[in-house]
């Protein structure tokens, strides 16, 4: 990639703001540049966007949601697959953590509930 595209898409990429896909239309972009800027927006490769129902990661997970009105989700994973991190846009968000059995033994969540079984 010639320095001067990447510099534009890492551009995009530090100016755009939730909700990203939104944010990204007056750029015009192709699928494969969304997927770049959009990879460096989640840290991670993005492999394919669907418009209006989200951003799916290598492993064709949904990393990221969002609807026609504003609303949006991220979502992360722990290697195994468990989602470990959840934030949407009116602000409620939890994170967790599992044993080896995909069995929850940390939570905390947006309202100050923490449950710690570790």
């Amino acid at each position: 990639m010639k320095d001067k595209y990447k510099k534009y898409i890492e551009y995009i990429a530090n100016d755009i703001q939730v909700p990203y896909l939104k944010s990204l239309e007056p750029y015009g972009l192709k699928q494969e540049e969304m997927n770049l800027v959009l990879g460096i927006v989640f840290n991670q490769p993005v492999h394919y966007i669907e418009p209006m129902h989200g951003v799916y990661n290598k492993d064709k997970v949904c990393i990221y949601s969002e609807t026609s009105n504003g609303y949006w989700a991220k979502y992360e994973y722990d290697a195994n697959g468990n989602r470990i991190y959840y934030e949407v846009s009116d602000g409620k968000w939890y994170k967790r953590e599992y044993d080896s059995n995909g069995k929850v033994i940390y939570h905390e969540g947006f309202d100050g509930v923490i449950i710690d079984n570790r």
